[in-house]
């Protein structure tokens, strides 16, 4: 009894095999757009984010797998077994490139390399192409993006050692390399101090292209000298800023805040130093407050030193000049077309806050000149937070929602990376129609995601929990349709570096 029972157990596996194997590869769409895919679940080859064939009866129709989940159905297996449940892929897929007739129970299959770059090719746009890498599921077919694309907010965002900060270094120096767009970098970590170096391996074109581009790349830090040393000048700031800075209520410290509204409305002070040598009553309590906060000693006052950081930050840039490979312009020429503001240079979070508030807020000033500029804002968190702690990222926050919310109209474009989307500022996040999606697993981060970038498929967004190194989705307008890719090398040297993890070595 036994080995019958043993017997007719393995006819019905190898039947339900059988029957597995015959399912159709097949796909329907009833309005020409969306599709119905199923497949047999042996030697699976489509793949969520991956790219189909479908045999339409209009002609060969490219599409992107959107979702596939393993199915059970029953089907007839006639004789003694009756009815025997199967398992199916079913899934879903969207027509690329625009609408098709409706069709049904067309055939499917898994689209070549070729053909997906050839379909690729047949649209790409006249304006600058930015080969960022390869699709991630098409093997040897180049990533590229529309340039043009960066005329929307773009949100960048991956968990600490998904490759972020690398990939968004590609970005910045294929846009730099590939178009005549303007940037400025808040740079937090010092990633990007070292952009206008050449990277060791870069091929020798690619090299000297980039040596000649870097005589417009400028960087300032605090522990520079000169044209390149990060400097602020004391009327570049509002009174707003500097009630923000000196932490002064309207209400609770209302004659303080009053003196310092009478010292603005009457001239403007030119140095912190005319604060401290007022002979007003009130004024001198003003100035015990700038020496009890340390404020006079802030190191990134300009002081005697030409120019300022905010001042080459909304200069633009004469199109024929080009000052020497990795330094500032000099105060009078050419300002650079890349200027890079090291704010993890500075040693205080204060001085750092003050800094990325006047460069927004110039920007947002100078807006009316409608002079094109990229605005990167890495490690976003910390820039304009959803809930600021001091009055200082509390201002940077409002102009960063502001350019987001009204800055496409005077040319202001915002690229804003973080690893914590959650913290970063709700009204800046709901401004971004291009999304780079790196590696997420938390739970909570990608259902922000999913809420903020409804545009894009869950089925993709899912994916980014699986994303290997330098693996990501991009959507929106910069690319053609919503592409899981893999960044390619950078041109320029990172600023920052890992630390060491040989202190993990067993000791013997």
């Amino acid at each position: 009894m036994a080995v019958d029972i043993q017997q007719r157990l393995e006819e019905y596996r190898v039947v339900r095999r059988e029957l597995e194997r015959s399912v159709l590869p097949l796909a329907s769409s009833v309005d020409g757009r969306r599709i119905t895919l199923q497949a047999p679940p042996h030697g699976l080859e489509l793949r969520v984010g991956g790219y189909a064939l479908v045999e339409a009866p209009e002609g060969p129709l490219l599409g992107q797998v959107l979702d596939l989940e393993l199915a059970t159905v029953e089907v007839d297996a006639g004789g003694s077994l009756g009815r025997v449940p199967i398992r199916a892929i079913r899934g879903s897929g969207e027509v690329l490139g625009g609408r098709s007739a409706p069709f049904h129970d067309a055939t499917v299959r898994p689209a070549t390399p070729d053909e997906v770059a050839a379909w690729l090719e047949q649209r790409a746009s006249r304006r600058a192409q930015l080969r960022i890498g390869e699709l991630r599921l098409a093997a040897g077919v180049p990533c590229v993006l529309d340039a043009g694309g960066f005329d929307r907010h773009t949100f960048m965002c991956g968990q600490s050692g998904s490759g972020k900060t690398y990939s968004l270094g590609v970005l910045l120096e294929r846009l730099l390399l590939h178009t005549r767009l303007r940037m400025v970098v808040l740079d937090p970590n010092g990633d990007f101090a070292r952009l206008h170096e050449v990277r060791a391996g870069t091929d020798e074109e690619t090299a000297r292209r980039w040596r000649e581009l870097a005589g417009g790349i400028a960087v300032h830090r605090a522990d520079a000298s000169g044209a390149d040393r990060l400097r602020l000048r004391f009327t570049e700031l509002d009174p707003g800023a500097v009630a923000a800075l000196l932490r002064l209520d309207p209400v609770t410290d209302a004659e303080a805040y009053a003196e310092l509204t009478t010292v603005f409305a009457e001239q403007t002070p030119e140095s912190l130093e005319e604060l401290l040598t007022a002979d007003r009553p009130a004024a001198r309590r003003l100035a015990l407050r700038i020496r009890n906060l340390g404020l006079d000693r802030f190191g990134v006052w300009a002081r005697h030193d030409p120019g300022s950081t905010v001042a080459d930050a909304v200069a633009s840039p004469a199109a024929d000049s080009s000052p020497a490979a990795g330094s500032s312009p000099a105060a009078g020429s050419s300002p650079a077309r890349c200027l890079v503001i090291d704010l993890g240079s500075l040693p205080t979070r204060d001085e750092q806050a003050l800094v990325a508030e006047a460069v927004l807020a110039a920007l947002w000033r100078e807006r009316a000149r409608r002079q094109p500029v990229l605005i990167v804002i890495d490690e976003a968190h910390n820039v304009c937070p959803g809930a600021p702690e001091d009055p200082l990222t509390a201002r940077a926050t409002e102009h960063a929602v502001r350019i987001a919310a009204e800055g496409r109209k005077f040319g202001l474009y915002m690229l804003v990376s973080t690893q914590r989307p959650q913290k970063v500022h709700d009204n800046v996040l709901s401004q971004c129609d291009n999304l780079v999606l790196m590696r997420l697993n938390s739970a909570a981060d990608a259902e922000l995601v999913q809420a903020r970038f409804s545009f894009v498929a869950p089925g993709l967004l899912a994916e980014a929990s699986g994303f290997g190194l330098g693996e990501a989705l991009v959507a929106g307008k910069v690319a053609p349709h919503p592409a899981l890719v893999r960044f390619g090398a950078r041109v320029a040297e990172e600023g920052g570096a890992d630390v060491p993890a040989d202190w993990a070595t067993v000791q013997h």
